[in-house]
């Protein structure tokens, strides 16, 4: 009987001992399972603070949208067939910092170069650059020598109100010179227009197209209203040259038309920053 009672009673201690054993290794996994899940929180923390540190999860500023630089008015070339619809340039994505070159070949010399000026007319130096990739102004006169002492081209119609079918506002328009007692400008005063200014014409002003003036002496009026684009860098002898030709009525009464004929060959503008190549007749 004896034997009986102790037998179970190591059945009994078998049993608490594996009971002891079972709870013993389950309270382990669950103080190795904690401490994994307490690593992986402290280095999800620790990730987490230094994508905020850089930045990562600060808000995004929408793309901003590309803004026109210049805005390009349709003109009716129905009504003034002397405009010629060649389309319109880009509005957007235009250079605005340095400068474009310009090359205008003649059949009166060597090739008259000049910068663009971008910052100060980057309007007038896109037309021009798109004008220039559509043959625009090749083969075609400059219709007058001007009494302020400059050479008028651009038109291809010769007669003043010809260009695109687009005109562009007014850029880099020169302040008024102050005047002097005599109400003329003061004779110390840089002139507007000095020797081998470009600039743009326009009829009427301020409706800019095609036509601009390179100016071959140096014109201070007392209202100026050609927008200036840029400055002849080489071949300024060949512009002086033809503005030295004679000139005759060119049929509303005034005597601004060259009597030989001044064709442009090809007008050419280089890629912004290029510099114009050196002309061996350069002014």
């Amino acid at each position: 009987m004896a034997s009986s009672r102790d037998r179970q009673r190591k059945l009994a201690r078998a049993k608490l001992d594996r009971q002891l054993a079972r709870r013993a290794a389950a309270a382990r996994r669950r103080r190795q399972i904690q401490a994994g899940v307490g690593a992986f929180v402290v280095l999800a923390l620790i990730v987490v603070g230094s994508l905020w540190g850089l930045g990562v999860f600060d808000s995004k500023p929408e793309p901003k949208a590309a803004e026109d630089i210049c805005l390009w008015t349709p003109q009716d070339a129905s009504a003034n067939t002397n405009l010629k619809d060649v389309g319109t340039p880009p509005t957007t994505g235009l250079p605005t910092d340095g400068t474009r070159a310009m090359t205008v070949t003649t059949d009166q010399g060597g090739p008259i170069t000049a910068e663009l000026d971008l910052a100060s007319a980057p309007c007038a130096a896109a037309s021009i650059s798109y004008l220039a990739g559509k043959s625009f102004y090749d083969n075609t006169k400059c219709h007058e020598i001007t009494a302020e002492g400059a050479l008028r081209c651009g038109d291809p119609s010769g007669t003043g109100i010809g260009g695109p079918a687009y005109s562009f506002y007014d850029e880099n328009l020169p302040t008024a010179p102050e005047a002097s007692p005599s109400a003329s400008p003061a004779p110390e005063q840089p002139p507007a227009y000095p020797k081998g200014t470009v600039a743009m014409i326009a009829n009427p002003p301020g409706a800019n197209g095609s036509q601009f003036l390179i100016f071959f002496k140096d014109f201070n009026p007392e209202k100026p209203v050609y927008p200036v684009i840029g400055k002849v860098t080489a071949g300024l002898d060949v512009v002086e040259k033809i503005g030295a030709l004679e000139t005759v009525d060119n049929g509303s009464g005034a005597k601004v038309k060259p009597k030989t004929d001044v064709v442009i060959q090809s007008l050419t503008v280089g890629e912004p920053g290029a510099a114009p190549a050196a002309s061996p007749s350069a002014g």
